[in-house]
């Protein structure tokens, strides 16, 4: 088989055994590999009643077909299980090196199940797997973790987790790359690998380990020449990594502002910005992740002299604007902090600008804060609740239980900025008329990168599904099926692991397919290259509906839906979501409940997870 190994290595934790499974070729045809191949090993291994702490769950790690080619920004890797945070599907895109590292190693996935009974690190040494007892590093930091295996394993790479993870934080995430912090940031997947005991998973490349590809010369050939053009075409990205774009979400009303109520954050904008880190002095360098020459990574230089990862868009997004603090240097520390302890900055930005509105209203509703004051724009008291929720202290505890649980507890759900229990990442549905539909069909919770079609709302298009010209981001001609079309689009981006950055430097999937074909040797054409991404995404949904997910759930906070915030959006408000949705499942073949029919299942070659 060309471009896959065709096995996963199936780990039980409990028993403290492995195996290695094969993987029929049709398989990868119909899933392509990550984020596809990680649904489809879920939906077969993890009943829906099973619980996200149980240990039926199981922990995927899969790579896909680009992974371990010259294909650039394909240093990629998904993990994929049942959110503690959520209760429903969850998956994490992770750039970094571990991916990488991973398919070196002669698997196209790692599932993980069953929990040990003691703190345990998996080591996989080419093809060899063997288990070491992890007590000794258990209270262990994630850089200090990395820093312990790259010390004795010196090629290794570590997906591991901190603090939060060990307990149970919801809001935890899996951290990579040590310093420089490449998250498996959403969904709280970092709590699943603390209920399982489990402090990493440490890879050590083989040199001898390859796959196969079918045509490497040609693949080489054009490869080569796109991996030239993304860091000239990705400009902005490549001198001023993610945060460079803030001053561009301002423009257009994307950035969140004091908890999504403000349309700008005036001239504090650049205060946070990717600019003033170079012109500040604060930056160090930048950083590549595997097979990447853009190089959107950021080292900057903390307060105390060290360097450390910068801040990534999102998380100046919602640690900075959305909680109104404009002080970069607060926000670099909280970012380290966060990477430290191993939370998801995303999700615990949301929940402290949750915590300062609902004190500013004074809806604490008797909660102890012990004499702190959480104030807007505030830098100290960011650090300090960033530090409470990774270590589970104090108010900490119930933010990192995550904004829809806080919220039956203090506030008030109008006010509580989430979707199916995950908490918005840091673009508004008001400046940008797709993502509101987006937002709400999204299959993990509320996520931007589920679609991307804000950016084709910029300058993006998919002439392979007819849509020649990016769209009117005010428009609704065709919206619904626009939706529809990013969200298979990303859903192939995700399975054949390449970074979606790389659509800025022309990559479109045209380009994709080729390069599958030369690595697979594949007869693939583009109707069947873009029906897998729609396999995928209705596999997921489909798992979800299995978990009690219906139209319900597709749902957005008024804040977003009526509340008017100016800005670069004008008085602009979502398309009505009930007539979008009832647009959006017929074009999906769902039910008016948002529920696949089980024609369209057949259709698209996907089993019933319950048989009749």
């Amino acid at each position: 088989m060309y471009g896959y190994y065709g096995k996963y290595l199936d780990v039980d934790l409990g028993a403290e055994t492995s195996r290695a499974v094969a993987i029929d070729e049709s398989v990868f045809r119909a899933y392509i590999g990550g984020g596809g191949l990680g649904t489809w090993l879920l939906s077969r291994l993890v009943p829906p009643e099973t619980g996200a702490y149980a240990p039926g769950n199981a922990l995927i790690f899969a790579i896909g077909p680009f992974s371990g080619t010259s294909v650039p920004t394909s240093g990629r890797h998904q993990v994929v299980s049942v959110s503690p945070l959520t209760g429903i599907f969850a998956e994490s895109d992770v750039g970094g090196r571990w991916g990488s590292a991973f398919q070196a190693t002669g698997y196209d996935a790692l599932v993980i199940h069953g929990a040990s009974r003691k703190p345990v690190t998996l080591i996989l040494d080419g093809h060899d797997l063997r288990f070491e007892d992890a007590l000794p590093i258990w209270a262990a930091d994630t850089f200090a973790t990395d820093e312990h295996f790259k010390s004795r394993f010196p090629a290794s790479e570590t997906a591991c987790i901190g603090e939060a993870g060990e307990k149970l934080v919801r809001i935890a995430c899996i951290m990579h790359d040590g310093r420089h912090a490449r998250p498996a940031g959403r969904c709280g997947l970092g709590a699943v690998m603390g209920a399982k005991k489990l402090k990493a998973v440490v890879v050590i490349p083989s040199s001898s380990i390859r796959k196969r590809i079918f045509d490497e010369a040609s693949l080489k050939a054009s490869t080569l020449k796109t991996a030239g053009e993304l860091p000239v075409k990705a400009v902005n990205l490549a001198k001023y990594g993610t945060i460079g774009t803030i001053g561009g979400a301002q423009a257009f009303g994307d950035l969140p502002v004091k908890n999504w109520q403000l349309g700008s954050f005036d001239e504090a904008t650049f205060r946070i910005s990717g600019q003033n880190l170079v012109e500040s002095g604060r930056l160090v360098k930048k950083y590549f992740c595997k097979s990447c020459t853009i190089g959107c990574g950021r080292t900057v230089m903390l307060s105390d002299g060290r360097p450390g990862a910068g801040p990534e868009y999102e998380t100046a997004g919602m640690y900075g604007s959305n909680c109104l603090v404009d002080d970069i240097d607060a926000i670099i520390e909280a970012n380290e902090l966060a990477n430290r302890l191993g939370i998801d900055t995303i999700s615990s930005g949301a929940a402290i600008a949750f915590l300062m509105e609902a004190f500013e209203r004074g809806e604490l509703k008797g909660q102890e804060l012990e004499g702190l004051r959480p104030e807007w724009g505030k830098g100290e008291i960011l650090v300090k609740l960033v530090g409470m929720i990774g270590t589970k202290q104090g108010i900490g505890v119930l933010l990192g239980e995550g904004v829809a649980r806080a919220c039956a507890t203090i506030g008030d759900p109008g006010y509580a900025i989430h979707t199916k229990g995950l908490e918005f990442p840091a673009h508004d549905p008001r400046a940008f008329g797709s993502m509101g539909l987006s937002y709400a069909t999204s299959n993990r919770g509320a996520c931007h990168l589920q679609s991307m079609s804000y950016n084709f709302e910029k300058s993006l298009t998919m002439p392979e599904s007819g849509f020649d010209l990016p769209q009117d981001r005010f428009g609704t001609e065709r919206k619904e099926e626009f939706v529809v079309r990013t969200q298979d689009l990303m859903s192939l981006i995700d399975s054949l692991k390449l970074c979606k950055f790389s659509m800025f430097g022309g990559v479109r999937a045209e380009k994709a397919l080729e390069w599958l074909r030369a690595i697979t040797g594949w007869d693939m054409g583009m109707e069947e290259f873009l029906q897998a991404g729609e396999r995928i995404f209705n596999l997921k949904r489909y798992y979800n509906t299995e978990l009690g997910v219906t139209r319900k759930d597709d749902s957005l906070p008024e804040r977003i839906t009526d509340e008017v915030k100016g800005g670069g959006t004008g008085d602009y408000l979502p398309p009505d979501l009930d007539a979008s949705l009832d647009r959006y499942y017929r074009l999906r073949g769902w039910d008016d409940n948002g529920i696949p029919r089980r024609e369209k299942l057949a259709d698209l070659g996907i089993e019933l997870i319950r048989k009749p």
